[in-house]
């Protein structure tokens, strides 16, 4: 295990399956204590915080929908009553769907903001004034809002959403010396990106990288790992697409 991150404790929102589960389990191995953060997957949360564990690190589940705002007071709440401060936040917790404009119901678009936007910002505004000096924010966007890709305007939006917050949070975090980041995956291996697509669909997205193949978490996880170090003081409001080039 590495130490750079001892002393140091992360809260992951949608932290029990793919690139929140890597994210997790990196920053563990970096040493830093972590909050897993979870919707409905409380059985997989569990069993990563049993894998900490087991290796050695120090983690505890913790069931919160970020659409609500209540919620996310109470997420920051236990995390720092369990290990008593917050250094990392990183804001992974998102919905996906793709669906032309012309489909989208109020439901549905109310609810996708609920999480991605609406969950983001207000855990934003918990940090603003409960992360530690020097801390990290690290929001996660996507490549997709680089690219004209029909039938994913909602989602785009609410991404496009979280990189303008991202830089105008990072001016104001500054002069406590948090920087406020965003990574945006490109089309990367997990069961958000796989449903609903057929495998000549999933390929066609592999061939948009350099090297003709999806992305997997653990390499989105290795960029928000050296974000949330201390290497990574000098870098702030920027937007690191880690996509293999395929946007």
């Amino acid at each position: 295990m590495k130490s750079h991150l001892k002393g140091k404790v992360a809260l992951i929102t949608g932290a029990s399956r793919g690139i929140g589960r890597a994210i997790a389990e990196r920053l563990s191995r970096d040493g830093a204590d972590v909050a897993v953060n979870y919707a409905t997957q409380a059985d997989a949360a569990r069993k990563l915080v049993g894998e900490i564990e087991s290796s050695g690190g120090k983690a505890f589940a913790i069931q919160a929908d970020v659409g609500r705002v209540s919620e996310v007071v109470r997420l920051f709440d236990e995390t720092i009553a369990r290990f008593g401060k917050l250094d990392i936040l990183v804001n992974n917790a998102g919905l996906m769907f793709t669906k032309p404009v012309s489909a989208m119901t109020e439901a549905e678009f109310d609810r996708i903001f609920a999480v991605n936007v609406k969950g983001t910002f207000f855990a934003c505004q918990q940090a603003a004034t409960r992360l530690a000096d020097g801390g990290r924010i690290i929001n996660v966007s996507s490549s997709t809002t680089a690219r004209m890709m029909p039938n994913y305007a909602a989602y785009v939006a609410t991404k496009g959403a979280v990189e303008q917050l991202t830089r105008s949070l990072a001016g104001e975090l500054g002069p406590r010396g948090i920087t406020v980041n965003v990574v945006s995956p490109g089309p990367t291996e997990t069961e958000l990106f796989k449903a609903g697509k057929t495998a000549e669909q999933i390929q066609k997205f592999a061939q948009l990288a350099a090297f003709g193949r999806l992305g997997q978490p653990m390499e989105i996880a290795e960029v928000v790992a050296f974000l949330a170090s201390d290497a990574a003081g000098w870098v702030t409001g920027q937007n690191l697409r880690v996509n293999g080039g395929a946007a």
